[in-house]
Formats: structure tokens, sequence, C-alpha cells
């Protein structure tokens, strides 16, 4: 659905056109589930945006119905904790806070929040005191999940208590005059009974908002935000054939037709055959021109002698936007780039929007250089991955594209943990290669949303032919996701293993022992670097 169109451009690259929809505002204050809430309300039909908890209350009224306070690791008495500006509860705009977003909102309403005697972490028993819209339909006891060590010992004056904890503590609280509320607990996680008819309920029924963020809208208005925006100028797309660059190239093209050029850079660092497989599937099935740009010597020598992945990344990102501003330059009357950034991608890789940690830097965010000759168009920029693939059905993409896996834009040099050599690629294309083959052969490709090998930086002992043998090491990654931002590792069934063991051991020269990644995210991401 609508979201933005986004025209960022040199200092102000993050600079959005509002979607003049009615959204739920999250203010994060550092909670490992901020971004659960906002997928939570998006499955409502409502669209929901996370920005940063001092963000002034009259930016964040733009547009919106409701508020959610998100949970966050602080003690709200400690003196370097954040905090909403008071102004947020005078907007008149219903609010819900969570966990430390229930504790910030009763300290700035009058409340006493005080440490736990005990603390409650994991599973709890809940139970609403009272009938409130807020509770309609859920059972009379819930399991809920608390995490939380701070309590709110006296709620602020005009409010009740709605409900407590199975140890009797306060485990929400409400003010129907100020259309305001607190959950102790965290209704956005699977692990709480009811937790999404809880937010429905707030959404729907407590703050009154219907829901229009649909699939089709969001087509349809950001085709038109696009026309608006770019005018009778030329995009240059960077099309890597991955799902989300397909999604985005076929939405621009479907605004501006054949003003749209897409350019297929091989960075020297793409899987086994990627450029040919992707020239001929993206030609063939979208109907799209592309040029392709050779750099594979000039990212591999601009990598040489790096190991840090920040580095990595981040000469990686330099590097696609000077390779665009170059080609942009020939064709002479280029005015924008569009790229297929997703909002994993802006959340894991700076903190714009709120004290959360800063995961990783995506060489389409944080890679960028501070100075750029083009203003990007990055119409994906609020969508989740699992939204993107509903888009691109929408647009009548093929299902195999996307079903693809993501490939991350710094490509294979981070799963080549250490330096990024010619050699140290050829070896991870190879093994690479045949796990996905093996998969593929298994029929279980599009049961996993990730599935990939990292060549690790150390050898060990082995025998080959009655030889020792000192060889690398690379392990196998597959994992279930729906966002990218949580995800649980597949559980491969054992024959599959063993054929890819034993194929990237025979015919990966260099290559002499290989594991399987049991790790789940958190606390690992999904890609090692």
């Amino acid at each position: 659905m609508a979201l933005r169109a986004t025209t960022p451009v040199k200092s102000e690259r993050h600079k959005s056109v509002e979607t003049g929809h009615v959204r739920v505002a999250i203010l994060d204050f550092g909670s490992q589930y901020t971004h659960l809430i906002a997928r939570r309300i998006r499955e409502l039909g409502v669209f929901s945006e996370v920005l940063r908890y001092d963000t002034p209350p009259a930016e964040i009224a733009v547009n919106t119905g409701a508020i959610v306070l998100s949970g966050g690791p602080s003690s709200i008495y400690a003196a370097d904790a954040p905090r909403p500006d008071p102004g947020v509860f005078e907007l008149g705009i219903p609010v819900l806070g969570i966990c430390y977003g229930m504790q910030a909102m009763a300290q700035a309403l009058g409340g006493g929040v005080s440490p736990s005697k005990t603390r409650e972490y994991g599973p709890m028993g809940f139970a609403p005191n009272t009938v409130h819209p807020l509770f309609d339909g859920l059972e009379e006891t819930l399991q809920v999940w608390m995490s939380h060590g701070d309590e709110v010992a006296e709620p602020p004056p005009g409010f009740d208590v709605l409900g407590r904890s199975s140890d009797g503590k306060i485990a929400a609280i409400g003010s129907d005059e100020r259309r305001a509320y607190g959950l102790q607990f965290h209704p956005e996680v699977i692990h709480t009974e009811g937790g999404g008819r809880l937010l429905e309920n707030f959404v729907r029924r407590v703050s009154g908002i219907k829901g229009d963020w649909t699939t089709r809208a969001f087509v349809d208005e950001t085709i038109e935000d696009i026309r608006n925006i770019v005018g009778d100028s030329r995009v240059v797309c960077a099309l890597s054939g991955g799902v989300d660059s397909s999604v985005m190239s076929v939405l621009i093209h479907k605004a501006i037709g054949d003003r749209l050029v897409p350019i297929f850079v091989d960075n020297g660092v793409l899987r086994k055959g990627e450029e040919l497989d992707v020239i001929q599937r993206l030609k063939e099935k979208l109907g799209i021109g592309i040029d392709v740009v050779d750099a594979a010597d000039r990212f591999l020598a601009a990598l040489s002698g790096v190991t840090d992945p920040e580095r990595k990344r981040k000469i990686i990102g330099h590097e696609f936007i000077r390779i665009f501003e170059e080609e942009a330059r020939k064709l002479g009357d280029i005015r924008f780039l569009a790229q297929g950034t997703l909002y994993p991608d802006v959340i894991e890789s700076v903190s714009v929007k709120g004290p959360s940690a800063t995961i990783k830097s995506h060489h389409n965010v944080g890679g960028l250089p501070e100075q750029m000759d083009l203003e990007l168009i990055e119409p994906l920029r609020t969508l989740f991955k699992d939204e993107v693939r509903k888009v691109g059905a929408e647009l009548g993409i093929d299902a195999d594209i996307l079903g693809r896996h993501p490939f991350p834009g710094p490509g294979l040099a981070i799963r080549i943990l250490g330096e990024v050599t010619k050699d140290r690629v050829a070896i991870l294309q190879d093994a690479d290669a045949i796990a996905l083959d093996e998969i593929r052969r298994a029929g279980l490709y599009d049961d996993i949303w990730q599935a990939f090998v990292v060549l690790l930086p150390v050898r060990t002992v082995g025998v080959m032919g009655d030889e020792r043998t000192y060889e690398h090491v690379v392990s196998v990654r597959a994992v279930h996701s729906l966002d990218g931002m949580t995800a649980h590792w597949f559980r491969m069934p054992y024959e599959v293993l063993e054929r890819i063991s034993a194929r990237i051991i025979n015919e990966v020269r260099g290559v002499n022992r290989v594991c399987y990644d049991i790790s789940s995210k958190p606390p690992s991401t999904i890609e090692w670097e």
C-alpha cells in the first residue's frame, strides 16, 4: 500500500514524501521488538512507521491516528534514560505504551515507577480486571511475554489499573479521558496469547482507524509519486536481479517507461553464473533492457587487504555509487538513481529513528558517500521483504523471480570472512552453487527463506587420498524468516547435508571441511558479517 516514494537527495537523502494515509506512529525507545510492532499493525491494513522517541509532537501528529511507545532496555529513572516529549500526551491522539513505553508514560504523567523486587522475564499469566474495548474478544486469563526489571508501582492520576500479572503486579493501566493506555507485557511477540487481537483492538476499537493500506493502493500511489518526482527526467536503476531490485525496476518502469535505464554491475563478488542468469531472466520475463558494467577488477582492487566487514560494505557502497554516477554522465541527462532499499536495511544500518543499536551498515544505506551527484529514489524503503513480494505479485512478476532467496548487495564479500581475493571468491562461488543445487534437487528451496555458504578464515587438517591436507572450512547457512528481522535455522535433512558436504569436499579444490550453522537471529544475524 502506498507508503511513500522517496527522493532522498544529498544531505537530505532520507527525506520522504508523505503517504497521505492515516498511520500509527511508533516511537522507538530501543526495543529489539520495535519492528514487530510495525509489522503486526501493517498486517491489519494500517500503515505504521517507526520514529525516534524524541520526535517533536507536531511532527508526530501529521497523518497520525494512534501512537505506540515501544519497549526499551533502559530504566526510566536513570539519568540518561530516553523520555518522550510530554507534549505527545497533549495531542489528543490515542497512545499505547508497551513495557518501557508504559513506564515512560506513567512517569511523564505523574505516576510512580520503581525497581521490582522480583523481575518478570518470559511467560507470565495476565488477567484484565475490567471490561474494556482494549481486551475485547480475549480470554479471561492469558499467557503473555514479560521482559522488565522495573514496574509501575502507582498509576498516574486519572488512570485505572486495567489488569494485573499472575503475581499481582500492575500489568495494564488506562485513562479513557486521556485516551492513553499501557501494557507491561509485549503484545507484538508470538509468545503473547491474543497479542495480535489486543493490538487490533487498540488500533480499530480504541483509535477508530479502519485501515486503507493495501498492496494495490501502494502500487497505484507509488507510481503516481514517481511520475510527480521524476517529471521528464531519466532514471538509472541499480539492478541486481534480486527480488527487491526487480520489483523496484518494474514499479518505476510502469511509471516512466523507457526513461528508466537499468544497470547491472558485475562487482566480482556475485554468485556463480549470476550475470548471465539475471540478464536472461529479466529480459525475457520483465521485458526490460539492461546495461551491463564489468567492474569486477575495480571492486576486487578496492577490497584488497580489507578484512573489516563494515569497511567492506562501505567500500562497495561507495564504488557502486561512483559507477552509477559515471554511467549517468555518459548518458548525459540523468538526474536520479533508483535502488531497492528496504525497511530492514534502514533499521539495521543506522539509528536514524531511535536509540536501537546499529547492527550493520547495508551498502545501500550506511555505505553511501556523503556527497552524491544523483538524487535517490527508493520506493520500497518503508517495506519489509514479504510486503515487497506482495507488491511484485500485484505487478504480475513471475513467482520464480519473487521466490529468489535474498542476496546481499555486497555479495560474497561479506560471506568471505577475512580478505576478499579472486581465488577465495572462486572457492565460495563453487561451494555455494553446489549447496543451492542440492537444496533445489531436494525440493527444499521454496521452504527456505535464505540459504548460502560462508568461507571461514581458518584452515583445518584433513586426509584425502591417504595424504594430509590443510585446507579451507566452509559453513552452510539456511534459515526460516518472514521479513529478515528475525530468523530460525532450517532443519535441513541429514541426507541433504551429507550430499552437500560430499560434493563440496570432492568438487571444490581447497575445501576439506563443511559445517552447518544452527544459530537463530537474534542473537546471531542471518549473514555472518
